[in-house]
């Protein structure tokens, strides 16, 4: 019975777009069920324990992204489309260009036959092929082609995919565990590659699909557990940041993006077609690549793992539950690895261009284009979806997940964060608490701080978060600025304050109180001024209170920022355990000459 795939005990002859897309969706299922296995077995091209996570986030977006349709052309488009916007890492990114191949294949058959489907898969191949700058045999590419191969060369063997398919998983098999002979990473950690074993694992989805119909979708997406891998040797990780975007625009050229990034990295990868193009390279420099390739389109997405963070992750975590915060917290690096602590970044935006906070726009960068650029900036949360796949690989790597986030007044991240933990917790079976912090800049970055310590020293999850709530009333935020412009711009100050503010060339102190909110906590005619409300109003504070620790940040006033540092060293006899300049977020809705100093009390 021909396109019947949703029946059991029947010949297959041919798929359509409906049978196509089912056994999609039964393949990313079996995906979601090994991620934590294939994170574990990560060692090439970067031990970064991400293979998994990045792999379902591909096929999370197809599920989400496609609907099924008779018509196979429009489905396989939709599936190609689909993987290119949702594809992560390395592995993900091939195994979309892989499809587009497919698609464009395709194009040409209302339905598949085996002998089409054979000499699809077979061309589909070459494009997977032409994406890679330099291709290492060995990995989920040679199992690809292997597969692809041994299909054409049996296909006039078989007229029913089930029975085609079923002996093609053999070879698929056999290609895969020859990996481990053929990259030294792999021999040393007696695994085989993981990209290539996340293939293998969508292949058998698609056959269990073929084999039992759709009731072989009907169980949950919970992950695998993971058997002990002892053996795993982790490398030496060459460029520290695995970089990818996705451009849009017209008659783009992948061959000049390869000449003009390639030096800046290894593990290339330009996928996609002239009007939508994804790019993966590992990078020392982010910032730069994404300077460059704004010259060949409009950005619509970006994604930067740290994976020497990872690394350390995968190898040595020093706790057994994860802290998570967002980029507002202005945590400087070093503490960041010290603690393990793990940021998703908002983003800013200067017109049609947009950037990951502190990732790929800071410092310098963000300065040159803050006070030269014709577009004022704007920002925003991160996606859901990017919280998604950061609990996603969390909870592959941590028995529960606490974060802390930006005040929810003050944005959406709080929320985003929460929707996107109770969707992966459930999946995964594992608890995470979401906390609105209440706070911003250095006062977050003490609570996230004070949490992670807490987590190394042993505490429990629901001890940690007792303690939170308890800081959360026992932290102080005072902010000095030399303009009140960019805080009535953004809105965390009144248009009337900031008319009279302005007009009688008043300087106010602002506090952030316990829901969040900005509010007045006095005013003077000048910095120093106000400089001085702050200091008097810290005495009073010590003289009742000791202190945990303090944060001094601010944008571009660097002079101010030591004065308060001197005199509060003074009074605490402790250096300010965070100086940084505040985020590029926060600088665009605080403005230059912001200087903010926090307090968690003991």
């Amino acid at each position: 019975m021909k396109n019947k795939i949703f029946k059991v005990d029947k010949k297959i002859y041919s798929i359509d777009g409906k049978g196509l897309y089912y056994s999609f969706l039964a393949g990313a299922r079996k995906v979601f069920e090994n991620q934590n296995h294939l994170n574990k077995i990560n060692v090439f091209p970067v031990p970064d324990a991400d293979t998994g996570t990045n792999f379902a986030s591909t096929m999370r977006s197809i599920i989400e992204l496609v609907e099924p349709n008779p018509d196979l052309r429009v489905t396989a488009n939709s599936l190609a489309n689909a993987a290119l916007v949702g594809a992560r890492g390395n592995s993900g990114i091939i195994f979309a260009q892989f499809l587009y191949g497919f698609s464009t294949e395709v194009n040409k058959y209302p339905n598949l036959t085996i002998k089409e489907f054979a000499s699809a898969i077979k061309e589909s191949v070459k494009y997977a092929y032409q994406a890679i700058t330099n291709p290492v045999e060995g990995t989920m590419i040679t199992v690809i082609r292997e597969w692809a191969d041994y299909i054409y060369q049996i296909k006039d063997s078989f007229d029913d995919f089930t029975s085609l398919l079923e002996s093609s998983l053999e070879k698929a098999r056999e290609a895969l565990e020859k990996t481990k002979l053929k990259l030294q990473a792999l021999a040393k950690a007696d695994v085989v590659d993981a990209g290539a074993k996340a293939f293998v694992v969508f292949l058998e989805g698609i056959i269990d699909f073929f084999r039992a119909g759709l009731r072989v979708l009907l169980g949950s997406r919970k992950a695998s557990k993971v058997e002990e891998l002892t053996n795993i040797i982790h490398e030496e990780i060459t460029f520290r940041y695995c970089t990818e975007a996705l451009i849009s625009g017209e008659n783009i050229n992948h061959e000049a993006i390869r000449k003009e990034i390639s030096l800046m990295g290894d593990s290339l990868v330009v996928a996609g077609s002239s009007a939508k193009t994804r790019i993966h390279i590992h990078t020392d420099n982010p910032s730069a690549v994404f300077q460059r390739l704004m010259n060949h389109g409009t950005i619509t997405y970006q994604k930067v793992d740290d994976m020497v963070f990872q690394n350390n992750v995968a190898s040595g975590k020093r706790a057994k539950v994860a802290i998570l915060t967002d980029s507002t917290c202005d945590i400087p690096r070093i503490l960041r690895d010290k603690y393990q602590i793990h940021v998703v970044p908002l983003n800013v935006h200067f017109g049609q261009s947009y950037f990951l906070d502190g990732i790929t726009i800071s410092g310098k960068h963000f300065k040159k284009l803050f006070f030269s650029s014709k577009d004022f900036p704007s920002t925003s949360q991160p996606s859901y979806q990017d919280f998604v796949n950061r609990y996603a690989y969390l909870f592959t790597q941590y028995e529960s997940v606490i974060s802390l986030h930006i005040s929810a007044a003050m944005s959406g991240t709080y929320n985003n964060s929460r929707s996107a933990a109770e969707k992966v917790s459930a999946e995964h079976g594992k608890k995470a608490t979401v906390i609105n912090s209440a706070k911003l800049s250095g006062s977050l970055g003490l609570m996230v701080l004070r949490a992670a310590q807490m987590a190394q020293e042993g505490a429990s999850h629901d001890e940690i978060v007792e303690a939170i709530e308890l800081w959360k009333k026992r932290t102080h935020m005072l902010v000095t600025s030399t303009t009140v412009k960019y805080m009535v711009r953004s809105g965390r100050l009144s248009p009337m304050k900031g008319f009279i503010a302005n007009a009688l060339k008043i300087k106010p102190v602002v506090l952030v109180n316990e829901e969040g909110r900005s509010q007045e906590g006095g005013k003077a005619f000048t910095e120093a001024g106000t400089v001085k409300i702050v200091l008097n109003k810290i005495r009073r504070i010590l003289e009742k209170e000791k202190v945990w620790n303090y944060a001094i940040t601010h944008f571009n006033n660097i002079k101010t920022a030591n004065w308060y540092a001197q005199e509060i060293e003074k009074m605490t006899g402790k250096k300010p355990v965070i100086f940084s300049e505040i985020s590029p977020t926060l600088g665009i809705n605080a403005g230059p000459g912001v200087v903010s100093v926090n307090l968690l009390l003991e």
